[in-house]
């Protein structure tokens, strides 16, 4: 089964510097994890101020350009993984917050584990 992961954060955690230890273990984790086959990409989000939303409302596309100042909370980064149970893709989720609870312990945020749907 295929799975997104979605690492949602406070906007704020953008601005605050990541400690480098965080990415060696982030980049170690995640180097493992595409050799395995487990994961098929994964990647971190710039901050929303580069990023934009296009809404379809009544009939009309409006597109809005970042920042998103009336978000609490936004999408940091994802992954896509393919296992073979439900447990293992929670366990890849508590493994990539575990890296962030040792290496930066000031970080706060969630990860979303979320099935594909069948084709």
């Amino acid at each position: 089964m295929k799975y997104m992961m979605f690492i949602k954060l406070s906007e704020n955690h953008r601005s605050q510097p990541v400690p480098p230890g965080m990415y060696e273990a982030m980049g170690e984790f995640v180097d493992a994890s595409l050799k395995s086959g487990v994961m098929k990409d994964a990647a971190g989000l710039k901050a929303t101020a580069e990023g934009h939303r296009v809404r379809l409302s009544g009939g009309k596309i409006q597109v809005t350009d970042g920042p998103f100042t009336e978000s609490k909370e936004v999408v940091g980064g994802f992954a896509i993984v393919d296992v073979k149970s439900r447990e293992e893709a929670l366990e890849i989720a508590r493994t990539f917050m575990d890296i962030h609870r040792v290496h930066w312990p000031a970080f706060e945020g969630e990860c979303e584990v979320r099935p594909f749907e069948d084709m």
